[in-house]
């Protein structure tokens, strides 16, 4: 990403949300885009590829807390006139507008700055106030790869006894053939000879001067003369890896695993970024699942409710036997314990059983007059508050 992106893009408006948005807004707004705008879902087509692009560009500065303060900070300093000509200090007459460009050095070059953000540039672009009193000045170093987020689907019986699964990825990483310096194998990369190695370049404007990341070298501080057949000089290639993810038993849906230092690699021998795989459950044709309680839905007739019955009913790994106790009612739930998810900890959750009594919608003759028998014998449901009630307003 370059300098003037930050300054000139409108990161808020690219991800739909509000200045004051919070992290979690930000991060949620993150995802439904990078969902929908993913090439995977969008094969073949280069604006939607172009869109995730610009949201995971977006969310990188944003979603990085100290990041997003550097951002609010420049869009901010600019915003408010600071760097005009004619601005108080600057010795030049008001009223003509700072060119960015005189400050990311008119977009002669991608001008990119390393992990420091624009703290770091901004140490460095006053050197005192005064022409060519130059003061220090940082060349770029080793930075943080890129953090990497992919989604994967497991069966409901995967999540709830834990799968170790093959992930394969397509992302950028260290080239092989040179190694990630960019030099065809054989040669090394040599100092810069505009900078001298160091990365930065000093530039006068008006009354005050400024460093800025060099042109030649694109702030790194070497350069490459024969470049690496397989990168072309830029150290990354994408790669396919595959990777075995272990996934713990009672992994939920919606959860998010992170797998530190298996995203992207760093770039000038920093660390690489983390690995974050969203967990989607598929559901189960016969469980659910409520934290770490299995449940399940079983039906009984009217006879078993009424007398009472011992209950066979399967469980992840078996079966368990309940006892419904006469006069049960429809809705009621049994429990048996232990029988759900197990937590980390090693302990359990339990399986709830739900009774559905099931009214038929025909009966046998027979049926219907042992059912009639049984009316008769049984005293009818107590109503007299209903009564009471239609007699007052009927």
């Amino acid at each position: 990403m370059s300098s003037k992106d930050w300054i000139e893009k409108d990161f808020y408006a690219t991800l739909g949300v509000e200045k004051s948005a919070s992290s979690d807004e930000i991060k949620k707004s993150y995802r439904k885009l990078a969902r929908e705008s993913h090439p995977d879902h969008n094969p073949g087509d280069p604006k939607a590829e172009e869109r995730f692009k610009g949201v995971s560009e977006a969310y990188a500065v944003l979603g990085d807390d100290a990041k997003r303060r550097e951002y609010d900070e420049m869009r901010s300093l600019f915003g408010s006139g600071a760097f005009r000509r004619g601005a108080p200090g600057t010795g030049q007459p008001g009223g003509v507008p700072f060119d960015v460009s005189d400050l990311f050095g008119g977009g002669g070059g991608d001008t990119r700055f390393g992990g420091g953000g624009f703290t770091d540039l901004f140490s460095s672009i006053f050197s005192g106030g005064g022409a060519g009193g130059a003061g220090p000045t940082r060349a770029r170093g080793p930075a943080r790869g890129r953090d990497v987020e992919t989604e994967v689907a497991l069966d409901f019986d995967d999540a709830v006894r834990g799968v170790t699964l093959p992930l394969t990825l397509r992302a950028p990483g260290v080239c092989d053939t040179c190694h990630g310096n960019g030099a065809k194998p054989g040669t090394q990369p040599t100092t810069c000879p505009v900078c001298h190695g160091a990365g930065v370049t000093t530039r006068d404007q008006g009354s005050f001067s400024f460093s800025e990341p060099c042109r030649n070298c694109q702030g790194v501080g070497t350069v490459v003369e024969e470049k690496c057949p397989e990168c072309h000089g830029t150290g990354g290639v994408t790669k396919t890896r595959t990777l075995n993810v272990r996934f713990p038993a009672g992994v939920a849906d919606g959860q998010r695993i992170r797998l530190a230092g298996r995203g992207e690699p760093g770039q000038r021998g920093g660390p690489a970024g983390d690995l974050f795989v969203q967990v989607k459950v598929r559901p189960d044709d016969l469980f659910g699942r409520t934290g770490d309680d299995l449940t399940l839905a079983v039906p009984i007739t009217f006879a078993e409710a009424v007398l009472g019955t011992d209950l066979r009913v399967p469980t992840l790994d078996g079966a368990v036997t309940l006892r419904v106790p006469p006069g049960t009612p429809s809705g009621r739930v049994l429990r048996a314990r232990g029988k759900g998810v197990v937590r980390r900890d090693g302990q359990a959750g339990d399986l709830l059983v739900t009774l559905d009594v099931v009214v038929p919608a025909t009966v046998s003759d027979e049926a219907r007059a042992a059912l009639e028998s049984f009316a008769d014998a049984t005293p009818p449901a107590a109503r007299e508050h209903l009564d009471a009630r239609v007699r007052r307003v009927g």
